[in-house]
């Protein structure tokens, strides 16, 4: 496997991804080294010379007006780190610690934070060797970043704190020493550079964004099999009524539905069978699209913020300048990522709609919750309870984080973005979403199965064949949520959108 070389100005979404799942190795290009070291070296000219510098020797936040001396420098940036790892609850995932540590690499490797050298490279031994710290999932505002997650992280570096390494959850400094790393001793200004910016709510938001521009696509097959279900009227997804609006996601979403049940004999015509589809199958254009628009939105956000410097105060160097600005807050993502809930709830209320529509005998042609011998068999009817108990708990966690603010600091940090949060949101409700679709997936499967002398389309055979090749048409009531996670997990694997795209091509 190669390395993933950074610089602070190239990572991209599929190399977070890459990092973070597939253990990509990483290393610092020539140029990052380059620029941290004259970073470096201009922060010690400002302690030798006893410059009053924010965070270099200053106290922090409140304590920004309390000089401390250059003896006291290490002293400093040890508590810094030890009084902020004040986070609480789960662990983040390892996936999620992974990315985090690439991205506070990729931004310290800006040059503009006045780290050593040494302090970033072993925090990417770290990453490279699978020492992956403890960061309980609570405690960040989202402004000054997520310093208290990201204490947590540095705890490691320190020896002290938690970690997991090669599967087993340990001491800080036992993992460090099983690794064969050296731990560190910070001074002036690295506590503040390493726990000072926004890699937590990036991170989360890099892989949420990533696998919700796998479910939008999967969304428009899975509900493509519902249409054929249903036998929908297809003149609603015409090319010429989408262009008329002139909505991106709107257009394209019709254009892949059309592309995936072609050559059907299940879909009808208007006036065929009825006259109109009632708006969860006829407006699948309009709502899928609409959440793609977002979802890409939430995608460009991200993208930005993947290369951003986001430490306070930032060091230029070639201007002799030390700066503090704010580029900390999170609030750019803090909306991004509240945006991307919403968007993706969408997904999940409408396929909940299309559920109903599969088993309700009074709003199709297909026996009663999808079983040959109601009554005796319940078949697919607490299905839609579950989707529906989860389409509830999104429209709780879709209220917006960002609309919240809670002074800290004595109230000198008195606006805070609570992006993290608004990230942490996102992530579970796509879970959500995830685990709605494949109830969808579950129960369009079911319907099809009834259809005799069904021809699917090109793309929903594919589905549908992926579908069944693991769980078989139920004939008789059986333990349902054992097929419900298979398809949750098909549906996160991108299994479907594979199968589709290998048969018709790239779907937009």
């Amino acid at each position: 496997m190669g390395h993933l070389r950074i610089d602070g100005e190239h990572l991209t979404i599929k190399d977070v991804v890459d990092v973070a799942r597939s253990g990509l190795l990483v290393e610092l290009s020539q140029e990052a080294v380059s620029k941290i070291k004259k970073s470096r070296e201009y922060v010690d000219g400002l302690v030798e010379k006893e410059a009053v510098v924010y965070g270099i020797t200053t106290g922090f936040g409140k304590f920004s007006d309390t000089y401390i001396s250059k003896e006291d420098t290490k002293a400093l940036q040890r508590n810094l780190i030890v009084s902020h790892a004040c986070s609480m609850g789960n662990p983040l995932p390892e996936e999620t610690v992974r990315g985090v540590m690439l991205l506070r690499a990729n931004a310290l490797a800006k040059g503009f934070s006045g780290i050593r050298l040494e302090t970033v490279n072993t925090l990417l031994e770290m990453l490279n060797k699978g020492v992956h710290p403890i960061i309980p999932e609570k405690g960040s505002l989202g402004a000054s970043g997520d310093l208290a997650p990201l204490a947590n992280m540095v705890l490691v570096m320190l020896g002290e704190g938690e970690a997991i390494y090669k599967g087993e959850r340990m001491s800080g400094r036992e993992a460090m020493l099983k690794a064969d790393i050296n731990t560190v001793e910070l001074t002036s200004k690295e506590g503040l550079a390493l726990i000072n910016g926004t890699p937590v709510m990036a991170a989360i938001g890099a892989l949420t964004v990533y696998d919700s521009l796998n479910i939008i696509k999967t969304a428009d097959i899975i509900a493509s099999m519902t249409l054929e279900a249903l036998k929908g009227i297809t003149d609603a997804f015409d090319e010429r009524v989408h262009k008329a609006r002139g909505q991106r996601g709107q257009m394209i979403t019709a254009q892949n539905v059309l592309k995936i049940i072609e050559g059907s004999n299940l879909t009808s015509h208007q006036g065929e069978l009825r006259v109109q589809d009632a708006y969860t199958l006829r407006c699948i254009p309009q709502i899928h699209g609409a959440s793609r628009d977002a979802i890409y939105y939430a995608k460009d956000i991200i993208a930005i913020e993947l290369n951003a410097a986001t430490d306070n105060p930032l060091i230029f160097s070639e201007d002799d300048m030390v700066i503090s600005g704010g580029n900390f807050h999170g609030q750019p993502l803090a909306l991004a990522m509240d945006f991307l809930g919403i968007a993706v709830s969408e997904l999940a209320n409408v396929s909940e709609r299309r559920i109903e529509r599969l088993v309700n005998p009074q709003l199709n042609d297909l026996p009663a919750f999808l079983t040959k011998r109601g009554g005796l068999n319940s078949g697919f009817m607490i299905t839609q309870y579950s989707a529906a108990s989860m389409v509830s708990e999104n429209k709780v966690l879709a209220h917006p984080a960002s609309v919240d603010s809670i002074p800290s600091s004595a109230n000198q940090e008195d606006h805070v973005s609570m992006g993290t949060t608004a990230a942490r949101k996102a992530r579970l409700i796509l879970d959500n979403v995830e685990k709605v679709l494949a109830i969808e997936a579950f129960a369009a499967s079911q319907a099809i199965s009834f259809r005799e002398g069904a021809v699917l389309g090109k793309g929903t055979r594919k589905a549908y064949e992926e579908i069944r090749k693991h769980v078989p048409p139920v004939e008789n009531d059986r333990i349902m949520y054992v097929d419900m996670d298979k398809l949750d997990k098909m549906v996160k694997s991108g299994v479907f959108v594979k199968a589709v795209e290998e048969a018709l091509g790239e779907l937009a």
